[in-house]
């Protein structure tokens, strides 16, 4: 069973920065994907940032510039989030996909099999 732990969130002023952390444990694959995503208040699940273990990275368009997803060798992947505006107020969850991320209708993406609790973020203007 995959399990994912989201830490880091907080309440920031607008212009702040936050950095957050998932650690994803239980898996013994080498090929897998993780999608930072975002849950903003009276909207649709957003995914913000991805990486797979190859190294491939892609972002959301409108967040490019803003965000960075890294990923430790302990299988802890972070998000840097820089600048930070009240509307990115939400619930930041970590997802994991069994496979790579794969392209299809204009976007890289992440199958959701598992995700976090997440971790809340705030920011005040």
């Amino acid at each position: 069973q995959v399990e994912l732990v989201e830490s880091g969130g907080g309440s920031v002023e607008s212009g702040g920065s936050l950095r957050l952390s998932c650690e994803v444990s239980g898996t013994t694959l080498t090929h897998y994907c993780l999608m930072w995503v975002r849950l903003r208040p009276g909207a649709n699940p957003e995914g913000v940032a991805g990486i797979d273990t190859t190294g491939r990275k892609t972002y959301r368009d409108s967040l490019k510039g803003g965000v960075t997803i890294s990923q430790d060798n302990d299988n802890t992947v972070h998000l840097e989030m820089n600048n930070l505006k009240p509307e990115d107020t939400a619930l930041y969850y970590c997802a994991f996909g069994s496979r790579l991320l794969y392209f299809r209708d204009g976007y890289w993406r992440c199958d959701d099999e598992y995700h976090g609790r997440g971790t809340d973020v705030t920011v005040s203007s």
